[in-house]
């Protein structure tokens, strides 16, 4: 079938309708299910139909309070960004994919003339639309576009599931890239949400000799030892500093990655890092400013790397996921279909004692 969207020529599947539903969020704590056109398509976009979107953190964050930071949720918007599906549209330029295949999406489309994009950097690129960060709508529909070299082929092997977590993973690739990590690394993890979980699966692919992880929650720390963590430390009633100190017989680990966006783990994670080693944060606290011991930053030599998103990493994160053998879908512990996209974001928000990964499924469970 042979469709015209926005003057160019589109081949669409037959079984796409004209309209869909979409998940918008009205305002804060407020969830509707609407009836909206399928998009249009440009000749170098390709039309997914979304199987998976993984509820983020920024998702809930944005749910609850309406912002984050600067970006500020101004008028009705679709949530969601961490999605694979099936290609079910294709722009007239598009000649590396076919309807039907299998596909993870990279949520940021970049301008890619930018300085940062062509540096490689895109991820830093000032012009970045990404899905679900206003204005631009997510994937909380039963069909998004996305322009071509964004879009990422599975291997039937991977579930939707596995690929829509090729995001949170891409992060944890991401820090690992900036912050060196090769075989033998010894390294903390504060913070064991969904991308903590998800960088511990990436330092076990590089080959991590020591994983020292921390959390307050049990069912996240039983979870990072599943995933390869070797030592796990409960905030509750162990110091984090003190534990890794014990572990690496005073020396200190190689990384320290904070992934909580929690200022008093940021400052734990600074803590445990070694002279000359590297404190990577991943995680974005409420504050914009956080208190960090400078005398220790230099009498230490410690650098300290901001990670934010990722660039280059998506096909390493598919290849990551179809070899390893660390179970990451035993991370998604509920699912809901797009009309109860309303209790997923609940759920994350209220559960995080008894929830890792909730996913939404726009075309059925």
């Amino acid at each position: 079938m042979k469709g015209t969207m926005n003057g160019s020529v589109a081949q669409i599947h037959q079984e796409v309708p004209k309209t869909m539903k979409a998940a918008y969020m009205q305002n804060k704590l407020d969830i509707t299910i609407e009836e909206i056109p399928v998009p249009d398509l440009n000749s170098d976009e390709i039309l997914i139909k979304v199987m998976a979107v993984g509820v983020c953190g920024s998702d809930v964050h944005y749910y609850e309070h309406g912002r984050i930071g600067d970006a500020i949720v101004e008028k009705p918007m679709i949530l969601g960004h961490e999605c694979s599906g099936t290609v079910a549209g294709i722009g007239s330029e598009v000649i590396d994919f076919q309807i039907g295949d299998r596909v993870a999406v990279e949520p940021g489309i970049t301008c890619g003339r930018c300085e940062a994009c062509k540096e490689g950097k895109y991820n830093l690129c000032p012009k970045v639309m990404f899905l679900a960060t206003p204005p631009v709508d997510g994937a909380f529909a039963q069909y998004i576009k996305m322009r071509h070299d964004f879009i990422f082929p599975i291997p039937d092997e991977l579930t939707f599931e596995e690929a829509a977590l090729n995001e949170p993973l891409s992060v944890g690739i991401h820090a690992a890239n900036r912050a060196g990590l090769k075989p033998g690394s010894t390294l903390s993890i504060l913070g064991m949400g969904p991308v903590g979980l998800m960088t511990v699966v990436a330092a076990r692919e590089y080959g991590a000799r020591e994983i020292i992880v921390a959390d307050l929650e049990p069912i996240r720390l039983e979870a990072a030892k599943k995933l390869g963590a070797t030592h796990v430390i409960n905030v509750k009633d162990q110091n984090i500093v003190e534990e890794v100190g014990s572990i690496t017989s005073g020396r200190g680990v190689d990384v320290a990655f904070e992934t909580a966006g929690n200022t008093k783990a940021l400052e734990s994670a600074l803590g445990t890092v070694k002279r000359g080693g590297k404190l990577a944060i991943v995680g974005l606290p409420p504050e914009s400013k956080a208190p960090l011991d400078v005398h220790y930053i230099t009498s230490h030599e410690v650098d300290v790397l901001g990670i934010f998103r990722y660039a280059n990493t998506y096909t390493q994160g598919i290849n990551f996921l179809s070899s390893t053998t660390a179970d990451v879908k035993a991370l998604i512990t509920d699912r809901y279909p797009l009309e109860q996209t309303h209790e997923a974001l609940e759920r994350a928000r209220t559960n995080k004692s008894g929830s890792l990964k909730v996913m939404v499924y726009p075309n059925g469970l």
